[in-house]
């Protein structure tokens, strides 16, 4: 059944308020009246009245640009000629209806305008999928604004729409949802409509006495209309009923609905009103023609300006085209030019490359020299540090020598700095990792005031120490790096201070949770650093003040102390004046907390007094090394045999049963790796440590690779080297 919506048509009851109007120009209230007396007359059937009515409210609402108002009167205007002139040309108004409603917010025009475009389509052109597309996207405005009516409405024509396609399932889904609010209100056409749709419904569903119960309520309340245009609806009633008696083959009274809906469509359509219509609706269209006809005319006005200013854009574009080639003969130069210099850099770049691979022959060779001096200057170096812990076991008395202790001292801080000398990238790459150790803070500085007093008797200065007591006795630290920043400080203060003194100073600065933080400071009342130099004195291989007779050094001390101190999470700050002399400042945390001493005490300290008596095989070809190591282990109750070739050392192996083999790595004949390797083939399971010179980042992959087990750097702390073999074998019995 087909919906004429009253609320659509008498929109311009929705007045707005408008403070202003022009001179021969209606207001936007009166243009609003006049579209709702247009729509009052179309409901009366007055064809004539309404469109002459909403053509002038056309004229006036393209006059003041309200898209609005001509949304309005486009729709009013549709709705005459859809029903009494010529559906296309309805439809046509209504697309510019629907344009002029897009370019609003009003969104209750949008759901009138998409209402009506949906029953063109079903009622007109029977193309009900389009229809129903309309009529849904007129439902999600009137969701959108929650006009209870507006919903109501809709759901009817979406109803109706299925129906009409025989899709009743999805048909009286719409219908059932708003059944009762239809029932409970005023809205007679809705009514009507709905009572038609459910006897359609149960018609279908061959409930015939359902079906006659509501196409009669349905006539009986069409009996109720007062508009003209609601005998259009009840029509369509009398269409429906017929068709029902129809299909129950019921021809009588099939005929009899048939002829009422005949005489009333006669009634409504009748040619009279037709006629006036088509005399309406041409002065329309010969209005619209007219706008077209002066957009056309304002476009060649337009157009004409345009062309007089084309004359000025062609003088310009000769301009810009003179131009352009000046500049494309620039780029031809400028290219000509790169070409040269493209040549040029090309024979630069294989100069570069060979330079390149020069230098990573180079980096190869200083690779290789790095690695042999590394272990050549480590392997000396374990037999002074061995030698002294020799004479210092051999001869107790000697234990408190300053001389013995100083000489240890250095020759471990001269290990540290050979490292540091050789790794200096490592530490800028923060590969150095602090180590965790238990030290007195007053001992270490001692050792070293010790061991550099020869500088300070040397240029006759006095060496000063102040500790602050309340700096805990025992704290846990890097005690090997710390040493390392003290002896690049102070002995550069001593040596550039000469009949003065230098202080060393410690104070407990303050104490967060476990960690105590001390700050030292190195004064001394030497030569000072000029202000050009302080910003530059961190540098690596920068040396200031060279004289004839100073102690030059390599020129990385500072360097150092400041990577060391970033290590520590300090910095150090410098306070230096010519003549007068130099602070420099530093404060590092140190861990403080006694059961993190306990556990560390715990973890390195090894039972001197084990009653085990493990067999070492020392496979070493170095002869004060042999002595260095089989003194270092007989003094720790191991029985210790020595060989020094790796052949030999596995003849004895395959002879004598040992715990542990401590395999040097750098021997004639065959080297510590091969000799491992050697030793796993022959299916031989004895733990092997590497006892080697060699910096241990350099071997470790190639050790473990060759079946070593751990591996230990010389020199070494005896106690550190009796937990890793204490270690293995415990593990190994374990296994």
């Amino acid at each position: 059944m087909k919906i004429k919506k009253t609320y659509l048509l008498l929109f311009a009851l929705i007045l707005q308020n408008f403070a202003f109007s022009q001179e021969q120009i209606r207001s936007k209230k009166e243009i609003e009246k006049m579209l709702q007396d247009a729509g009052k007359a179309f409901f009366n059937l007055d064809v004539d009245k309404s469109l002459k009515l909403a053509k002038i409210a056309l004229n006036d609402a393209h006059l003041r640009k309200d898209d609005a108002l001509m949304a309005k009167a486009y729709n009013v205007i549709a709705l005459n000629f859809e029903e009494f002139y010529d559906v296309d040309k309805g439809l046509n108004y209504y697309k510019k209806a629907l344009y002029h409603a897009n370019l609003t917010n009003n969104d209750s025009i949008k759901d009138w305008v998409n209402n009506n475009l949906g029953g063109l389509y079903s009622y007109r052109k029977n193309d009900f999928k389009t229809s129903i597309k309309y009529y849904k996207k007129a439902l999600f405005y009137s969701e959108k604004i929650k006009d209870s009516i507006e919903i109501m409405y809709t759901r009817l024509n979406i109803c109706s729409a299925y129906f009409a396609i025989n899709d009743f399932k999805n048909g009286v889904v719409y219908l059932d949802g708003i059944k009762d609010f239809v029932g409970k209100g005023d809205q007679l056409e809705a009514k009507i409509s709905m009572c038609s749709m459910y006897g359609s419904y149960y018609s279908h569903l061959k409930d015939n006495a359902k079906a006659e119960t509501f196409f009669n309520e349905a006539i009986r309340l069409s009996k109720l209309n007062t508009t003209q245009l609601l005998d259009s609806n009840i029509c369509d009633v009398y269409n429906d009923f017929a068709t029902h008696y129809k299909s129950n083959k019921n021809y009588e009274k099939a005929y009899f609905y048939l002829n009422l809906h005949n005489e009333l469509k006669e009634k409504v359509y009748n040619e009279e009103r037709v006629k006036k219509a088509k005399l309406a609706g041409g002065e329309i269209e010969l209005d619209e023609l007219e706008r077209q006809i002066n957009r056309i005319e304002g476009e060649k006005d337009e157009q004409s300006k345009d062309l007089k200013e084309s004359k000025l854009i062609v003088l310009l574009f000769v301009i810009i085209f003179f131009i352009l080639l000046l500049l494309l003969y620039s780029l031809y130069k400028n290219n000509k030019f790169r070409d040269q210099s493209n040549k040029e850099l090309k024979i630069a770049n294989e100069e570069l490359k060979v330079a390149k691979e020069k230098a990573e022959v180079a980096s190869q060779l200083k690779t290789q020299f790095v690695s042999t001096i590394s272990h050549e200057l480590r392997t000396p170096l374990y037999g002074v540090v061995g030698i002294t812990n020799i004479i210092l076991e051999e001869h107790k008395e000697l234990a408190s020598s300053p001389h013995l202790n100083s000489l240890k001292f250095s020759a471990r801080y001269l290990l540290s700095l050979v490292n540091d000398l050789l790794q200096i990238n490592k530490i800028e790459e923060n590969k150095i990792v602090l180590e965790n150790m238990i030290f007195n803070i007053s001992d270490e500085i001692k050792i070293i005031i010790e061991s550099l007093e020869f500088i300070a008797v040397k240029n006759n200065n006095k060496l000063i120490l102040q500790i602050d007591s309340s700096i805990p006795e025992f704290i846990i630290g890097d005690k090997l790096r710390l040493s390392q920043i003290f002896m690049n400080l102070v002995s550069n203060a001593l040596k550039f201070t000469k009949n003065g003194e230098v202080k060393i100073i410690a104070d407990l600065d303050r104490v967060e949770g476990t960690k105590s933080f001390i700050k030292f400071q190195i004064s001394d009342t030497g030569v000072g650093i000029a202000k050009v130099d302080q910003e530059k004195i961190f540098e690596k291989f920068v040396q200031i003040e060279r004289k004839e007779g100073d102690y030059q050094g390599t020129g990385l001390g500072l360097s150092i102390v400041q990577k060391l101190a970033d290590l520590f999470g300090s910095s150090i700050e410098l306070e230096s004046e010519e003549g007068v002399g130099t602070t420099f400042t530093f404060t590092i945390g140190f861990e403080s907390d006694e059961s993190q001493r306990n556990e560390i005490i715990n973890s390195i300290e090894v039972d001197l007094s084990s009653t085990n008596f493990y067999k070492i095989l020392v496979v070493e070809d170095n002869k004060i090394n042999q002595i260095v190591t089989k003194k270092i282990l007989e003094g720790n109750n191991f029985k210790c045999q020595i060989i020094d070739d790796g052949y030999a050392a596995i003849n004895l192996l395959e002879s004598e049963t040992f715990d542990v083999v401590l395999m040097d790595i750098n021997m004639p004949i065959i080297n510590g790796f091969e000799t491992t390797k050697l030793i796993r083939k022959k299916g031989m399971t004895i733990p092997v440590i590497a006892l080697t010179a060699f910096d241990k980042e350099e071997i470790t992959e190639e050790a473990l690779a060759s079946g070593m087990n751990d591996i230990i750097i010389k020199p070494f702390e005896p106690v550190k080297l009796f937990q890793i073999i204490t270690n293995i074998i415990n593990k190994k019995n374990a296994d």
